[in-house]
């Protein structure tokens, strides 16, 4: 299996899918429910032209969501275009990736993290704190098996949460959430290393992440665990439904 960014993409569109997609001329339209911006965002799977755009930005208003295009590698001109357009660059994203076997080198310390599915409800409050609320929970409940949630402890408190699903010989990382008062110990890393030990469980070769570029502290974590950023995408939206 080739990890290029298109291939990662199309595991985070299966392990985070969106409630509903239809085709709409070059694009794919997705109906978010209140997921998100990955889950509502246009996609291009064509070179568009530019008469193509107002049919997209319709259709995104009809389904009372905001004009919003995910850019993916490869849409130079289609970014170009809704530049144009009035359209702003929304949360730059890195995508990252690693071998398996390159993350199962060491375990977490017993009772520090566990992995459950269904989510419980202090991991669906720990994740409420961090805005990641009942529209992003209901996108862990439709992704496909097989999907976990890690739950930890640390200092005999809950110590974050994140979920895991795998695809295509892929596992990814999403909404991985640790409390204020409980960073700097370690447990992102220790979730990772964790979801590394799931993956391979579950046949997974590589485990993958995204992470908006504003988060430094995230992808410092990633590149100190040896990933590898294997690409980007961004989104843009309309200026007039930034507010």
């Amino acid at each position: 299996m080739t990890l290029d960014a298109q291939r990662l993409m199309d595991v985070c569109d299966s392990t985070w899918p969106a409630a509903a997609t239809h085709r709409l001329g070059p694009w794919l339209l997705r109906d978010g429910a209140d997921g998100g911006q990955r889950v509502s965002a246009t996609t291009a799977l064509s070179p568009p032209a530019e008469s193509d755009i107002a049919p997209a930005e319709s259709a995104m208003q009809d389904m009372n969501q905001p004009r919003l295009f995910q850019i993916r590698q490869g849409d130079k001109a289609l970014d170009a275009l809704l530049a144009e357009r009035d359209y702003v660059v929304v949360d730059p994203v890195t995508i990252w990736v690693a071998p398996v076997d390159a993350m199962t080198t060491s375990r977490a310390p017993r009772l520090t993290v566990f992995t459950l599915w269904e989510p419980l409800a202090i991991q669906i409050d720990i994740w409420k704190k961090a805005g990641i609320g009942p529209g992003r929970v209901a996108v862990m409940h439709r992704a496909p098996h097989p999907k976990t949630t890690l739950m930890g402890r640390m200092n005999d408190h809950p110590g974050g949460t994140a979920f895991v699903a795998a695809h295509d010989g892929v596992a990814m990382v999403h909404a991985l959430e640790v409390p204020p008062h409980q960073r700097r110990h370690g447990m992102a890393r220790w979730f990772m290393h964790e979801a590394a030990f799931w993956a391979r469980g579950k046949g997974a070769n590589h485990i993958a992440a995204i992470c908006t570029q504003s988060n430094a502290g995230a992808n410092a974590l990633y590149a100190s665990l040896g990933m590898e950023a294997v690409g980007q995408y961004h989104y843009r939206k309309h200026r007039e439904d930034m507010t």
